[in-house]
């Protein structure tokens, strides 16, 4: 599940304000999951209510990793991959219907966005190991087992069934995003009026600071990642961030992302992140993801399909490209 974690934690922060207010008590934990990490905030009315509460976010984020993590080999996921060529499997509704979402996605995207990624031959290296580019033929070889459309889905039945042997699915681009809007969802029914889950810098947040202002999400500067350059606003709604900060290599002065465009088998380039608010963190984790494999121009016209989305964008020369939509009045941005 693992998503350039280290780049999304440095991007993306909480800006806790005073905590004086009405009667309400802010706790926060921070704990691994999922492959990386979870910051968890709640607001509730006394310090026993928050951590017992905080301990219920905990569980839901573990129950879900252990239903579609692909590298827990007792998981749903982890049983269709290794069933791949072989038989459907039968999984529980949450995961069929997850998956058939990120199928959506990637009929969107006409595979930029792929569920079955994980397929995908690591022939690509960004740990300054690599001094010449992957050949065309092997680089076409490595997404061979990638394709959305040899998944095969069967409601009446629940089952999942990947027609290539080697084939796998992985929801790295999506885990986080979902787990974060069950938790919110989770809260409020219980009454919960506020609090942020931050899954490695895909976060959901609801309600108010309790000195009634709005949760301040600070971004960091991608070129310069001590500074913030901009502190923006969340009140109901969901943040995430993907991008190339650390994780690049650049041949014949082109810069080439570790994000990989699961269609070709090349990395994206022309952006080094793509933040997208929204209503829903999930939605917005897929989006993130498909914007940086798009690039700006494609990748901004997938965006107007999704009107309650929003983006910003940072090219790899430091421009900022904002949605037309992107109406959040409070936001100042200097690189």
């Amino acid at each position: 599940m693992n998503k350039s974690i280290p780049y999304k934690l440095l991007f993306l922060s909480i800006l806790i304000s005073g905590l004086s207010g009405k009667a309400q008590v802010l706790r926060k934990r921070t704990t691994l999951l999922m492959g990386g990490r979870f910051d968890i905030t709640i607001v509730a009315k006394d310090s026993l209510a928050a951590e017992q509460n905080i301990d219920e976010v905990i569980a839901e984020i573990t129950r879900i990793e252990n239903l579609i993590s692909d590298w827990k080999p007792d998981s749903q996921v982890s049983q269709v991959n290794q069933n791949a060529g072989i038989k459907p499997i039968k999984v529980d509704r949450e995961v069929f219907e997850l998956t058939q979402r990120a199928i959506q996605f990637s009929k969107a995207t006409n595979g930029g966005f792929d569920v079955s990624f994980a397929a995908m031959d690591r022939i690509w290296k960004f740990d300054g190991s690599m001094t010449e580019m992957p050949s065309a033929e092997a680089i076409q070889k490595s997404v061979e087992k990638v394709g959305y459309k040899n998944i095969i889905l069967d409601s009446v039945q629940s089952t999942i069934f990947l027609k290539l042997k080697g084939m796998k699915i992985g929801f790295g681009a999506l885990g986080e995003g979902y787990a974060t809007d069950k938790c919110r969802n989770i809260m409020l029914a219980k009454g919960i009026k506020a609090g942020i889950v931050n899954g490695s810098g895909d976060m959901t947040a609801w309600g108010k600071q309790p000195n009634g202002k709005d949760w301040n999400i600070g971004m960091t500067n991608p070129f310069h990642p001590d500074t913030l350059f901009a502190v923006v606003p969340l009140n109901n709604g969901a943040v995430t961030t993907s991008g190339s900060y650390e994780k690049f290599v650049v041949f014949n002065g082109k810069r080439y992302s570790h994000i990989i465009n699961p269609a070709t088998g090349y990395p994206a380039t022309g952006l080094c992140s793509v933040s997208v608010f929204g209503p829903n963190a999930e939605t917005a984790n897929a989006l993130s993801t498909s914007l940086m494999v798009l690039g700006r121009k494609e990748g901004l016209i997938l965006l107007e399909k999704y009107p309650q989305y929003s983006c910003l964008m940072i090219t790899d020369n430091g421009k900022i490209v904002k949605s037309k939509n992107f109406k959040i009045t409070k936001f100042k941005a200097k690189l």
